[in-house]
């Protein structure tokens, strides 16, 4: 049996990483056992689905690489199909045409309510004996009235209800309309859907959903039902917390993999490991290490696992994702060494726009002076050592890299018998504006002869009239 498993959103919000983990899942376990992983969009809310939210869910499973292997597929492209199933339901008595009225529905509630019983449709219509003239019924499925449906959940384990709470669904809205419960199972079994790996807030719909299948003559698929992502404060995940669209944690510089290594590790466990590539994801995934309790978002530790990530990465392969965020900005990036610059921020920044950041000195000369560390470091006492450094470095004849800057820095502090940092320091001040800068013979290399001593004559102006 090849393994078929589907991602299947709604479109009536935006994909966010609580819709993400649930993706990645059943993407992961499809691939682990070498099956089928399909996309699709439930989209017959047709009141509350928006394009802009397809859109969203299309363009976040692009970024994250989960990528389908058929799909997508719209259900309000499938409404001939469902009303086909419809129509045998009807002809085999698994469903019936009900018209009561919503007053006589409410009437119906409150009466039960009265009596302290559990508000459900009595199921007075499935013996109507003739239509009601200038009504437009709703169909109904017929739900078995004895027996039990037992819910083997790999995650939870069998979860049992029984047939009697579960009333007749509404599977066909009186303006034509197919409801969720009723197209999921549909596409489930038309799709040959074998695993269904969702949040625990559907277990509920399962038995619904299980009873329709075995109306069509179809065999359940395995369920997995994944406890739901809480906030850092053990509350319901909100906006506050994070639960964003998928496409903000791009906009904020988060890598693709290491959202998905997070959101892995989200409930997910394989022994104490917590950094792991795609590949090992895929090695490494089943649902029998997935945890029945509820996971809490912890954006210190995503942030962490961002910035590993990151620092696992060479800079060549830094370097085209650092340009999309500084063509964002803007910047122009010229002949400047974009590589060179990802390895020598890489491991002081969490995210792509931090390491933007802190690059940005690197693409235009500072105009103003951070003024605490001018103070210190651009005045009367510390223009001397700008002008023997600026010398010194004029004269490297050898190509400026990391290496040669090194060798004149470390002779001209020998030169003036003072630490590293009496140099070091006003010549970062001088080229990166601030006291902050990666290590001084990679920042002056990178830069270049000609802007490091541009900026270094600009610097010593200001030293001696400030």
């Amino acid at each position: 049996m090849t393994v078929r498993t589907r991602f299947a959103p709604s479109p009536t919000g935006m994909l966010h990483i609580g819709g993400v983990r649930t993706a990645l899942f059943s993407w992961l376990y499809a691939r682990r056992h070498g099956g089928e992983f399909i996309l699709r969009v439930e989209d017959t809310d047709r009141e509350r689905s928006t394009d802009e939210a397809v859109q969203v869910i299309l363009d976040g499973m692009e970024w994250l690489g989960l990528t389908p292997d058929e799909g997508p597929f719209y259900q309000t492209k499938r409404y001939d199909r469902y009303h086909e199933v419809i129509g045998h339901f009807l002809a085999a008595g698994h469903a019936y045409h009900c018209y009561c009225s919503k007053a006589e529905l409410d009437d119906m509630r409150a009466q039960q309510m009265a009596r302290k019983e559990k508000p459900r449709y009595d199921g007075r219509c499935r013996h109507r004996p003739a239509p009601l003239e200038g009504v437009t019924p709703v169909v109904r499925f017929r739900n078995p009235d004895e027996g039990q449906v037992v819910v083997n959940d790999v995650v939870h384990g069998p979860i049992v209800f029984d047939s009697q709470e579960l009333d007749d669904l509404i599977i066909l809205r009186s303006d034509g309309n197919p409801t969720y419960n009723f197209c999921v199972a549909v596409d489930d079994w038309d799709m040959g859907i074998t695993h269904v790996i969702r949040g625990d807030d559907h277990i509920n719909n399962t038995p619904r959903q299980i009873n329709m299948l075995r109306a069509m003559g179809a065999t359940p698929p395995v369920y997995a039902h994944l406890p739901m992502i809480l906030g850092p404060d053990g509350t319901k995940l909100s906006k506050r917390h994070g639960a964003v669209s998928v496409l903000e944690y791009k906009n904020a510089g988060f890598l693709p993999e290491a959202l998905l290594n997070y959101l892995g590790r989200l409930g997910w466990s394989h022994g104490d490991q917590e950094l792991f590539s795609i590949d090992e994801l895929i090695q490494f995934f089943d649902l029998d290490a997935v945890n029945k309790s509820a996971s809490a978002l912890n954006p210190d530790k995503l942030a962490w696992t961002n910035q590993q990530h990151m620092m696992r990465r060479s800079g060549s392969e830094l370097a085209p994702r650092l340009a999309t965020v500084l063509a964002e900005r803007g910047v122009s990036v010229g002949a400047m060494d974009l590589a060179a610059i990802a390895d020598c921020l890489k491991e002081r920044a969490k995210t792509l726009v931090e390491m933007a950041d802190g690059a940005a000195f690197f693409f235009a000369d500072p105009t103003t002076y951070d003024a605490k560390a001018a103070a210190k470091n651009l005045n009367a006492e510390t223009a001397p050592v700008l002008v023997e450094a600026r010398s010194a470095l004029a004269a490297l004849e050898e190509p400026w890299t990391a290496a040669s800057v090194h060798g004149v820095l470390d002779a001209l502090v020998a030169k003036l018998g003072v630490g590293l940092g009496k140099v070091a320091q006003p010549l970062r001040v001088s080229v990166a504006g601030s006291g902050v800068s990666p290590p001084i013979d990679a920042t002056l290399a990178i830069l270049g002869a000609e802007a490091t001593l541009r900026r270094i004559d600009r610097a010593i102006g200001f030293a001696v009239t400030n």
